[in-house]
């Protein structure tokens, strides 16, 4: 099989290195292009990022090393290169939402981790275990950009990615109510202890925007298709805080729950044991084998020991118990730069692939 041609689009930030690292062994994709702004243009890679590579002691991968970068808003350059491109920029809302756009009309596909676009009503915003068909929604996207093959999706905020995937198989329980605190790492922020002394022994209670997308994305990824849209779900009301803690990698959520029809204690758990995601059968190779794990250890899962459960592509719940104020409470746990950026980022354009969505040139 022939490789995909990958354009990565903010190459030098946290989570475009992410990309590369989980790109360059890739058996569907090969990296032939990294762009970003103009200062970085026409250096090479390993200068363009220089003290900023976020994950020493692991190398910037040879392959890439000596990669020119391009200038990210020289679409065309870009677009004569790739069959699609991830799209990891860190520019203003308006700004990103041209960009993709742009890429998208010159007939290039556009998987964005990016939150510019992720509540129009005919982009798709997946998780692929759990709303794998919003894919359908692509053709009526194409009508209203007046293209053949350029498209965008986009993946979820981080700070969800651990709760609603847990929620899921319940949503036949109607769950109504959620309580959700995050405790969020600084990658989160693109930021390590080196350049963010400040979070050392620290919390800081408050992210900008991330209650706001913790409590409206969810009824986006719960919704369904209706006509040339992706209608969001009503139901459940969340409320979230959203925090920042001194952990390098890995966002914790504690859930409260309640239901229009309250399951007993062992329904939840055999739901999170029988979960079939959409992925199944389709042999992604980012897909992790076990979606959902649920630990009995009521110590777990702790950030430091579970955010690398399958490969970071893995979701873990905990303490699942009865809630005196709602009904239930419980904790979970996901790799935000694996599973909540980059890697979930891969896995879509893996399953966008695989269904014909993105094609070869």
């Amino acid at each position: 099989m022939r490789k995909y041609r990958v354009g990565i689009i903010g190459a030098t930030g946290m989570v475009g290195q992410r990309f590369l690292l989980l790109l360059k062994d890739h058996p569907w994709f090969e990296v032939v292009c990294l762009a970003a702004s103009p200062r970085s243009a026409a250096k090479p890679y390993c200068e363009a990022v220089g003290e900023r590579w976020a994950f020493a002691p692991t190398p910037i991968p040879d392959s890439f090393a000596q990669l020119k970068v391009v200038d990210a808003s020289d679409v065309d350059a870009v677009a004569s290169q790739v069959d699609f491109v991830f799209c990891a920029v860190d520019m203003k809302k308006e700004d990103t939402r041209a960009l993709e756009e742009r890429y998208a009309k010159a007939e290039v596909p556009v998987v964005s981790n990016n939150s510019a676009n992720r509540l129009l009503p005919d982009v798709p915003m997946l998780i692929p275990e759990i709303n794998g068909e919003h894919a359908q929604i692509i053709p009526a996207q194409r009508k209203r950009l007046g293209t053949r093959t350029g498209f965008i999706a986009v993946k979820p905020n981080c700070s969800i990615q651990s709760y609603v995937p847990a929620l899921w198989p319940l949503m036949d329980f109607q769950p109504q109510k959620v309580m959700v605190c995050t405790y969020q790492a600084i990658s989160g922020a693109g930021k390590t202890f080196a350049t963010w002394p400040e979070m050392t022994d620290n919390v800081i209670p408050y992210i900008a925007g991330e209650d706001e997308k913790s409590e409206r994305e969810p009824l986006k990824i719960f919704g369904h298709l209706d006509g040339g849209a992706i209608v969001e779900a009503q139901t459940p009301l969340i409320s979230a805080q959203c925090l920042r803690v001194a952990a390098s990698d890995g966002h914790m959520a504690a859930v409260s729950v309640s239901f229009a029809r309250k399951p007993a204690l062992d329904e939840i758990l055999q739901r999170w044991q029988d979960a079939r995601p959409a992925t199944d059968g389709l042999g992604l190779p980012s897909a992790p084998k076990r979606f959902l794990t649920y630990f009995t250890d009521p110590s777990r899962p702790q950030t430091r020991l579970d955010r690398g459960l399958e490969n970071g592509m893995g979701i873990s719940i905990g303490r699942l118990r009865e809630d005196a104020v709602l009904d239930y409470k419980f904790v979970c746990l996901s790799h935000n730069t694996l599973r909540g950026a980059a890697g979930g980022g891969v896995l879509s354009a893996e399953y966008l692939c695989k269904l014909g969505y993105i094609p070869q040139k």
